[in-house]
């Protein structure tokens, strides 16, 4: 099973594929145990059972973030195509779902550059302004000033990135930075980004 990175176009397809046999997996041990308890013993009354079922437990917590991923869309080829001829060698991240005690929100694609977070949700179910919020207040506690804009009309997410192409370098000067010890060679819209996938499912 290839492995793909968080942010990567395919993460949630990888997941879902890498959730779905651990949880498997995990599952299956206990039946095992179960089974192997009641043949040998006759009765379902003995500590197999009792290790069984605290083995259901880990098998539960996987298959909710199983059911969790499956509820994830992937980006389709054409929008991707079409958002990465925009992008280009920005910072972006794809297919994320950013967490949140109160609510969870799939962005499709996000850009981060200088002090500027811009993000594409084709979710029905989004919330533009809270995501917002959550993001800057993450972002903020980390140490880092931002603007962040999540749009759900694709063709504004373009131009907004049109727009801050062209003062790409400029607008990654901008303000001072001290690179982290922890990852001394990324820069601040990486950093940035790195926090980002921190919060994302």
């Amino acid at each position: 099973m290839k492995k793909v990175s968080k942010g990567k176009r395919g993460y949630i397809l990888s997941q879902k594929k890498k959730r779905g046999l651990i949880t498997f997996i995990l599952f299956l041990i206990p039946v095992i145990i179960f089974v192997t308890g009641l043949i040998q013993t006759g009765t379902r009354l003995n500590m197999f059972t009792f290790v069984a079922v605290m083995g259901c437990l880990p098998a539960s917590r996987s298959a909710v973030g199983m059911v969790m991923m499956f509820m994830q869309r992937p980006i389709s080829e054409e929008i991707y195509q079409k958002i990465q001829s925009h992008v280009k060698d920005m910072v972006c991240a794809y297919e994320l779902t950013i967490t949140a005690y109160e609510k969870n929100t799939p962005i499709d694609s996000l850009v981060v550059c200088g002090t500027h977070v811009i993000g594409y949700s084709s979710s029905p179910k989004a919330d533009p302004s809270f995501s917002e919020k959550h993001i800057k207040e993450i972002l903020k506690g980390n140490g880092y000033k931002s603007n962040v804009k999540i749009f759900t009309d694709l063709k504004h997410y373009l131009e907004r990135i049109d727009m801050l192409y062209p003062k790409k370098e400029e607008l990654e000067a901008e303000g001072t930075f001290t690179p982290s010890e922890d990852y001394p060679d990324l820069s601040r819209s990486e950093l940035m980004k790195h926090v980002i996938l921190a919060i994302s499912l």
